[in-house]
């Protein structure tokens, strides 16, 4: 497995990790204990705003580990360098979650025009988001084994 992949898949399997933990403390510090959270919009928005750093903070962690890791391992330094290749892949991706991530938007605001609870909204917005990062680092494993 190439450096490149086994980064990814370093970012894939720690995104599941990140998402999924953080995911179950909210539900059990907050939400086991006061069911009427559920659609208090100051809720969610503070549930968002202290994802994004939970999740870049431990994403850059994992990050230096795997480097660290790697270093001990293989004695040799992560490879920093992209070529044409590793750019048109990381483009596919991107191209790949920004779709995915637009019809999650759009069924997330068809969920409020249909007359849904605004939790329906956030949750159908937290699971795009989510899923359109693991099928874009699913592409780029897909993308670097495929030798494209």
């Amino acid at each position: 497995m190439a450096g490149k992949e086994r980064e990814t898949l370093v970012t894939l399997i720690s995104s599941m990790l990140i998402m999924g933990s953080y995911s179950l403390y909210v539900y059990y510090t907050y939400l086991s204990k006061d069911w009427e959270l559920i659609n208090d919009f100051k809720f969610w928005g503070t549930a968002f705003l202290v994802l994004i750093p939970v999740t870049i903070g431990a994403q850059i962690g994992i990050h230096i580990i795997f480097a660290i890791i790697t270093k001990i391992v293989t004695n040799e330094d992560m490879d920093t360098r992209s070529d044409e290749r590793d750019k048109l892949i990381e483009l596919k991706s991107i191209r790949i979650s920004h779709w995915i991530f637009t019809a999650g938007f759009l069924l997330a605001m068809t969920s409020q025009a249909m007359g849904m609870q605004p939790w329906v909204m956030f949750v159908t917005l937290t699971a795009s988001g989510f899923l359109a990062a693991f099928i874009s680092d699913s592409a780029k494993i897909y993308f670097y084994r495929r030798g494209f």
